[in-house]
This record gives C-alpha cells, structure tokens and sequence, in this order.
C-alpha cells in the first residue's frame, strides 16, 4: 500500500467537524484544536512575482492589475517566456560599406516554441524588455464609467454625512463660554463642503455618454461555408479567455501576457487569533516563521499493511502510530460513540497505554545511540522502530460487502512549548489532548 494512499484513508476531525488527513491540519497551540483552511483565517500579507520574486506593495500591484511588469507568460501555453538573443548585421554609419553585427533580443517559450516574431513583435536592443503592449480600444470607455461610479459612491456618502448634523437650538450657538461657536462653525463649513461637492457631482455625473444598443450585426462572408478550416491558425476557448478585452480569434493575433502576480498569505486562527502560519518576509525563503502544521505535532495514525477481511469475522490489522514531537509521549486509544454513521465495524482496542519514543533525527546514522527498553507486549505491540510503533488492532465487519471503516478516539500528551518561551531551565507543561480519528481499512474481498 503506498503512503500517499495510507495518509488519505486515515483522516482527523477538524473544530468544524471536516474529516481531512493530518498533513492538512493546522494545530493551534493556544486553543489545542486542529483547524482545517476553512477554520482559519486568511490573511494576505505582500503579492509577489513568481519567477522573478519581486515583492510588490498593493497598491502598486492594483495599479499593474496584480501583473508583473517585466515577465511574461506564453499566450499558447502558459508557460514562463525566457528572453533569446540573436545577432543581426546592420550597416556601419560610419563607413556604409561595412557591417557591424549587433545583439537583439526576442522572447521564446521552451515548450510550444512560441516566439514574439510570430507574431510581428519586433526585437529588441536589450534584455530588460520594453515589449509594447497592446492598446484596449475600449480602454477610454471603462475610465469614463470608473470614474461615472467612483462619484456616485461619493455623493452618496455626502448625502449619508450630510443626514448625520441635526439642526442645534440657537442659543447654543451665541454660547461661547465652552467653546460651542468654533465647533458650529466647523460643521457648518463641513455641510457647505458637502453641499459644493454633491452639485458639482451632480454637473459632472449628467456629462456621461449613454451606451448604444447593437442592432445589426455584420454579416458573415460568403466563404464560411466553402472555404476550408485550419484549426493550427486558431485559437481555444482558453487562450481567447486569457485576454478577455481582446479576444483574439486567429493565432497570429496572440500577444505575450504579464505574468500574474500570487499572495503571500499568512493563517490565523479564528477563535484565539494567533498565527497558525506566517511564511518568510523574502520569497525566496522557503522557511516559515511560524508553521504549526498537525503533523509536526500530533501522532500520525496509518495503516501498516493491507487485510484480507472476512464478514462477521474477527481480522487482526495492524496500525502504525508515528510521534512527530521531540519527547516520549503516551498515547490512549480510546472507543468513540461514532454518531455519524461512519464506522461499520466491532473494534478491540489496546487497553494499555502506549508510549512513543521521541523524534531523533540522527537516530538512523548513528549505531551508539542508546536504545530504549518499553517492555513492549507482544500481544499489543507488533513492532517498534525509533520513533514508530505497530500495535494489533482487532475488527470485526458488520457488513457483507463494502469499505471496512472504523472510528476511535486517540488521547496524547501534548508539550506546549510557547508557555515557556523567554524561561530557563522549566520543563514545558504537559496537557492532554484528544482527536476523533476516522480510518478506511479497505474493501471486503469476495471470497
């Protein structure tokens, strides 16, 4: 059985009641609960260029259209343009009968062999770029409407600021004696602002032209029938929905793209509000601050090896139990009243508790390492390795034909190491914790 497929058929309760593999698990160590993508918060911290690994402030990036400016992808494929030199002779000015050769540069896809030269871009004289871009003819149009909203929106909240002043009684404005003429005057000035700003608005908002309703369309030429159709010199419904203000149907009409720029996110819990994951200030770095991942801190439950299973027959199946923390840490297997109608099956749990030996990375490379002695029981324990340990698992099928599914509940210890940051010599409190665990052991084979 492959890992990946082991991992999948083993699946946590999140706080929102998802069932989901540990590695797509967070674990708050403040609240002591896994969070799934939908339990967290979403936090957009810097975009950035992908292959260039630029960081860009956002409003730059909503001027650029969260674009990048100097790369581009492949209008055919998708791919990243790489930039390709190549040499051209040109004629001396100074004496016209020689020639002197001189690098330009053009852009090439590595994949479908695209190239700016297919369709007419000329080369360029440097590497940085300078590709012109295309020109929307509706360009002005969109502005005009931009801006046509942008001031409704802003008389509309005048009008709002405007509802907010109440009329005072008279007298409070000849009192003087705790500064009440210089407030009222204030917002007397404030109202006549918004008054001059809502009739100028008004003169502005009448000058938009009204769009035209298209009645007759061209018609089709005559050849559309007759003439044949290469497919090569047109493009998919992707690459035209790649550019939607041009939409370009022929295949010569293709342009380079800028590249779209991705989000450095972090996660923050919703209920404590603390990170849950915070990647790196610089793109490039590929280390976290802060990434409280469930498999860095929670044992990881597999299935060690597939069962033949017989229906309404005891089978024996071993689980695996793997202790990802830097301490021995003891583990509870536990029976789970499953109201959801998941497990199908009798199981027989460990009744001892188990106790998983601490992550050691070197543990593999160095022979004079000294190894623990569990007094592990057979009947209980198939097998220990490091920080892993087997134990047997009986299930009993309530069913004839199907998925062979079971549920328990896995209480542990848990160190908090965040308690003690800034302490010396204090040992990490333990706290216990408990996760609801779903496990698909496979079909029943038909005998």
């Amino acid at each position: 059985m492959s890992t990946y497929l082991a991992v999948n058929l083993v699946k946590y309760v999140c706080s929102c009641s998802k069932l989901l593999p540990v590695c797509r698990l967070y674990l708050c160590r403040h609240c002591l609960k896994l969070r799934c993508a939908d339990c967290v918060q979403h936090e957009a911290d810097t975009p950035y260029c992908p292959n260039c690994m630029e960081n860009m402030p956002s409003s730059e990036a909503k001027l650029k259209k969260n674009r990048c400016g100097s790369c581009y992808d492949c209008p055919g494929c998708g791919h990243t343009l790489m930039t390709r030199a190549s040499s051209h002779s040109l004629p001396d000015p100074e004496d016209a009968t020689k020639t002197i050769s001189k690098k330009m540069y053009y852009m090439a896809c590595g994949f479908c062999r695209w190239t700016t030269r297919d369709v007419g871009i000329e080369d360029q004289s440097v590497a940085s770029g300078g590709w012109q871009d295309q020109e929307n003819p509706d360009l002005k149009r969109i502005n005009n409407l931009l801006e046509h909203y942008r001031k409704l929106a802003q008389k509309e909240k005048a009008e709002k600021e405007r509802k907010k002043y109440v009329k005072r009684r008279s007298h409070m404005y000849y009192t003087d004696k705790y500064g009440l003429t210089s407030v009222a005057a204030s917002k007397r000035k404030t109202l006549s602002s918004f008054s001059s700003l809502s009739v100028k608005d008004e003169e502005t908002i009448t000058e938009l032209e009204v769009g035209k309703t298209v009645e007759d369309f061209e018609p089709l030429p005559e050849d559309i029938f007759t003439k044949p159709l290469e497919i090569t010199k047109l493009t998919t419904m992707d690459q035209r929905l790649t550019t939607p203000e041009f939409q370009p149907s022929a295949s010569k009409n293709m342009y380079p793209l800028h590249k779209h720029l991705l989000i450095r996110k972090s996660l923050r819990c919703k209920e404590c509000e603390h990170n849950l994951s915070k990647p790196d200030f610089n793109p490039l770095s590929i280390k976290f601050k802060i990434q409280l991942i469930a498999l860095n801190h929670i044992p990881e439950v597999r299935i060690g090896s597939p069962v033949n299973f017989a229906p309404k027959k005891e089978n024996v199946v071993v689980l695996t139990l793997n202790n990802p923390q830097t301490f021995d840490t003891v583990v509870k297997l536990l029976p789970l009243d499953d109201e959801s109608g998941f497990s199908n099956s009798e199981i027989e749990l460990p009744k001892r508790e188990l106790i998983l030996a601490k992550r050691n990375d070197l543990a593999g490379y160095d022979d004079s390492a000294v190894k623990q002695d569990f007094k592990d029981d057979s009947s209980v324990v198939a097998f220990r390795n490091l920080n892993k340990i087997g134990i047997f698992v009986k299930v009993v099928p309530n069913v004839d034909q199907g998925d062979v599914r079971i549920t328990f509940t896995m209480q542990h210890e848990y160190r908090n190491t965040t308690a003690t940051l800034g302490t010396e010599d204090t040992e990490p409190p333990v706290v216990w914790i408990e996760q609801k665990v779903f496990v698909n052991l496979g079909a029943i084979k038909s005998s």
